[in-house]
């Protein structure tokens, strides 16, 4: 399964590529919106875990974007912003699931269960390679 993570943190970052990459996960990962815009339009990823508070564009935007643009990827919001009214904006926006850090990565883990085991997409021989990952 391929993954998108748009985190700024680099610790975050780090921990969760190395955590999915454990359970056989492809991680690619930006550290920006502006960078993680692009490879949402090939559709080639089954989940996009997605930080709020990121440079260049914010998480929020982000959602708006792809979800404006007619991508159908699920997403899991992983943020530190846990108030109620940006919990609801993201979930408005299109964000399937919403999550607050920190997290426990057994919960992380299921909220990922839940929304990549619903649908598989084809392969649309679109290739993302990020500079991080």
């Amino acid at each position: 399964m391929r993954v998108l993570l748009i985190e700024d943190d680099l610790m975050i970052g780090k921990a969760l590529v190395r955590g999915l990459g454990d359970q056989g996960m492809v991680v690619d990962w930006v550290r920006n919106g502006a960078e993680g815009s692009a490879p949402l339009a090939c559709a080639e990823h089954a989940l996009l875990l997605l930080d709020i508070g990121v440079p260049e564009m914010s998480g929020f935007d982000v959602l708006k974007a792809a979800r404006a643009a007619g991508a159908l990827v699920p997403v899991l919001v992983i943020t530190a912003r846990d108030g109620v009214e940006d919990r609801i904006a993201g979930l408005d926006l299109g964000a399937d699931d919403y999550i607050v850090k920190p997290f426990e990565l057994r919960e992380r883990d299921s909220r990922r269960r839940s929304q990549t085991g619903r649908q598989r997409r084809p392969d649309t021989g679109c290739r993302f390679r990020s500079r991080d990952s």
